[in-house]
């Protein structure tokens, strides 16, 4: 199973996300998303997140917090990611992000974006702030056709 971070820097009513415009092969292609990415061997959820986020944005956070974990399966793939927030940060934004725009996004345009739907159940469960959760997100082909938050089943 692939494991991944994916980290949600909020500042001031506005959150930092990346719109995945820029690589080929991309199955997030023209998907508005957080700053996040692989685990590689050795390193910790919390190693990884700070790592990816450095690498794509140029920050170095220094206030986080660890919210979920996120359960994706599809008929062809798995993932299971690791998904933060952050408040505070050290360093100036990158101009420059090989996989995407990074963009400042008020918190009310967020809903409008081109967003998976299993994001949208995340994003959610995040401006609610829900206590730490796991939530099972299933697809068929593009398509979330059932979510499952802390065992139960949840609207999709």
């Amino acid at each position: 199973m692939l494991e991944t971070t994916l980290c949600y820097l909020n500042q001031k009513g506005r959150v930092l996300m990346l719109h995945r415009v820029k690589k080929q092969q991309d199955v997030n292609s023209g998907k508005w998303i957080g700053i996040g990415g692989k685990i590689e061997a050795g390193e910790t959820p919390d190693q990884c997140m700070i790592r990816e986020f450095r690498e794509e944005t140029g920050l170095i956070l220094t206030k986080w917090q660890y919210c979920g974990i996120v359960n994706f399966t599809s008929d062809d793939w798995q993932e299971r990611m690791h998904l933060y927030t952050a408040e505070q940060y050290e360093g100036t934004l990158n101009g420059i992000c090989d996989e995407g725009d990074l963009c400042w996004i008020d918190q009310d345009r967020i809903d409008g974006l081109s967003l998976w739907a299993g994001d949208r159940v995340f994003l959610k469960l995040l401006a609610a702030n829900e206590p730490f959760f796991v939530l099972d997100l299933v697809y068929d082909g593009e398509q979330l056709v059932r979510a499952v938050l802390n065992g139960c089943d949840y609207p999709v």
